[in-house]
């Protein structure tokens, strides 16, 4: 079947109104992200965790990790975006997460972590919230990882 003129600018159209939704979503996706480096960079584990579902499966315990870590050390966090799938209402996220952790206590270690990490966030509201995340022992303290 020959594509007519219509169906070109149909097509056209189409990517108009598609390329900004997707861009908005993947600058939503690495605000988020931002969000998520600079309150773990802060030593804010409760802003970190505000990005999180309470609901989310092993919620609690990435909730003791995340307080423990920032509360007991220095950590810079840098989040890069791998991969991004989905629409305005899911996400699937793969992440390249490094982490530099340093002990508060003087002359205390440095520990560098780099994870391949696979999460999926969805809107509630007007808010994007993480609702799976793989591996949590990324932010296990270092006594205990």
């Amino acid at each position: 079947m020959p594509v007519t003129g219509r169906d070109l600018a149909r097509r056209a159209f189409l990517l108009l109104v598609a390329a900004p939704l997707l861009a908005d979503g993947r600058q939503e996706m690495l605000d988020l992200l931002r969000e998520l480096a600079a309150a773990l960079s802060e030593g804010n584990g409760l802003a970190f965790l505000d990005h999180v579902d309470h609901d989310m499966p092993n919620y609690y315990k990435l909730e003791q990790n995340v307080l423990a870590l920032t509360g007991q050390n220095q950590v810079s966090a840098s989040i890069d975006m791998l991969q991004q799938e989905g629409d305005d209402h899911t996400q699937v996220l793969e992440l390249d997460w490094f982490l530099e952790v340093r002990s508060r206590e003087e002359l205390g270690p440095l520990e560098r972590r780099r994870e391949t990490v696979k999460c999926r966030v969805e809107r509630r509201k007007k808010k994007w919230k993480i609702v799976a995340f793989e591996p949590i022992a990324l932010f296990a303290p270092p006594h205990v990882r």
